[in-house]
């Protein structure tokens, strides 16, 4: 019993590294498809025919890392809508982590960039599942403020598309430059919460309009 829990460490431990060989290779110049299964093992540390006893291809390999990816960054997020409660501004902290993310997991967030527009169907489905989490969980967060779902949901869905544009810009740019670019996405993303906030009203005033309306008849 005890070696078969040592055994599924190890495979666990190597598995690992493959994931990680894979992530440390992409680079601006270099995407997912462009890695070889022999280059992955070499860096991982193992032999070639032994990649398959943890994948079944590349293919496999490359959906493991989105899906890997898409949760890193929502787990990002999510501890970033706790620290608001410290901290007070819901978009800025945002923002904020969304680019240390950026910095810090560059080649993570060129994986989801690259294969969410790439030649792969299978891979475009994988990363558009991923960003779809991420939109329904900031969804479900405006929902609580007390936001409708179809208010929350565009609002949601505008703004992650938003970041995610600021985010593939960010990649290539000096700190400084990341800075200002994030300063900038601040005030783009406050304006929509606002035009989102100015629609709720104009909806709830020509509601109240009607109802009056229909009492006066």
């Amino acid at each position: 019993m005890k070696a078969t829990g040592v055994r599924a460490q190890q495979k666990e431990k190597t598995r690992r590294s493959l994931i990680d060989a894979a992530f440390s290779q992409l680079s601006a110049e270099r995407s997912f498809s462009n890695l070889s299964l022999r280059e992955v093992a070499r860096e991982a540390g193992i032999a070639p025919t032994s990649f398959y006893r943890h994948f079944k291809d590349m293919d496999e390999l490359g959906l493991t890392m989105v899906d890997e990816g898409g949760l890193l960054l929502r787990q990002l997020m999510r501890q970033a809508r706790q620290r608001i409660v410290r901290e007070g501004s819901v978009i800025r902290t945002s923002v904020e982590t969304f680019m240390e993310f950026i910095s810090n997991s560059p080649n993570v967030f060129r994986l989801l960039l690259r294969e969410r527009s790439g030649i792969s169907a299978e891979f475009r489905a994988a990363v558009a599942r991923e960003i779809q989490h991420f939109s329904a969980e900031l969804a479900e967060y405006l929902i609580a403020t007390g936001m409708s779902r179809e208010e929350a949901e565009t609002q949601a869905e505008a703004s992650v598309t938003l970041v995610f544009s600021s985010g593939a810009e960010a990649l290539d740019l000096s700190r400084q430059e990341r800075d200002e670019l994030a300063s900038r996405l601040i005030k783009q993303l406050r304006m929509i919460a606002k035009g989102a906030h100015w629609y709720r009203k104009e909806r709830e005033h020509h509601q109240r309009k009607g109802e009056l309306h229909v009492e006066a008849k």
